[in-house]
């Protein structure tokens, strides 16, 4: 996936996660942004590297953005690499 397409569906997920009730608060408090941040910072890739990350911390997020949106439950995690400082870390 090239960095623009990762970028718009992680900006795609924002709007989702938006549009769902409670999901930004839970959102914002388990990242700790402010609404102000997410204005600001939405276009960052550290920043949609944190919406991805909220996304796929539970897989019926993932399922249900990915069927709304017509995408493969791998698509987030494709993203998400994609974007700069995205990829995997692997700790061994």
């Amino acid at each position: 996936m090239q960095r623009q397409a990762a970028e718009t569906l992680a900006l795609q997920a924002l709007g989702w996660i938006a549009a769902q009730e409670g999901l930004l608060d839970a959102f914002l408090h388990m990242t700790g942004a402010t609404p102000e941040d997410v204005r600001r910072d939405a276009g960052k890739p550290a920043f949609l590297i944190g919406v991805l990350d909220f996304l796929m911390a539970e897989d019926a997020r993932v399922m249900s953005f990915c069927d709304e949106a017509g995408l493969d439950y791998e698509a987030p995690m494709r993203a998400r690499a994609a974007l700069p400082g995205g990829a995997p870390t692997h700790w061994t």
